[in-house]
């Protein structure tokens, strides 16, 4: 499998989008049809036996994988969104980002104690905004939560964030 291509596709813009970051662009990995399909196979690999009910994507990354990988999965696709984008009631929380603070939301009728859900994003850095995803999943008292993403930047040490029970997996580690 292409773990390795996938890597090798990732581009490194540097000073993005601010002075010092290393920005891990994904967009490469995207356009090519050889990484995206592998990228999709070893996401719903990952999670095929986990009675995935309910994939829930972040704005606006995790909107590329998520709905491929609950589609591969028979699962639902929700989104978490920015304030003001999603149209009926929502649960939201606020969170400290690396450049800032910010707000996501859900609505609150897209989950409830029936499902088995998987948190997705393309990148793990200082993980507040994963954070806060799992903060607003666990309003709704669900099952199980999984959460994953493409890369994870280990120094950052966004994992630190969750409890030790969740599973987190990251396909690619820098």
């Amino acid at each position: 499998m292409g773990i390795n291509r996938i890597k090798e596709k990732i581009r490194v813009v540097e000073d993005f989008p601010k002075k010092g970051i290393l920005f891990r662009d994904l967009t490469t990995v995207f356009k090519d049809s050889k990484c995206l399909y592998d990228l999709s196979t070893l996401m719903t690999d990952l999670y095929k036996d986990k009675g995935i009910t309910k994939v829930v994507g972040i704005e606006s990354r995790g909107f590329i994988m998520g709905p491929v990988v609950a589609t591969n999965l028979k699962a639902g696709f929700v989104t978490l969104r920015k304030p003001g984008k999603l149209p009926a009631e929502t649960f939201k929380e606020s969170y400290e980002k690396e450049y800032g603070l910010d707000t996501i939301e859900i609505h609150k009728d897209a989950l409830n104690e029936n499902d088995v859900v998987l948190i997705h994003d393309d990148l793990l850095a200082t993980g507040g905004t994963m954070l806060a995803a799992f903060e607003l999943v666990k309003k709704f008292k669900v099952k199980k939560i999984y959460i994953n993403f493409i890369v994870e930047l280990e120094d950052l040490n966004g994992r630190s964030l969750f409890p030790e029970n969740i599973e987190i997996e990251s396909l690619i580690k820098y």
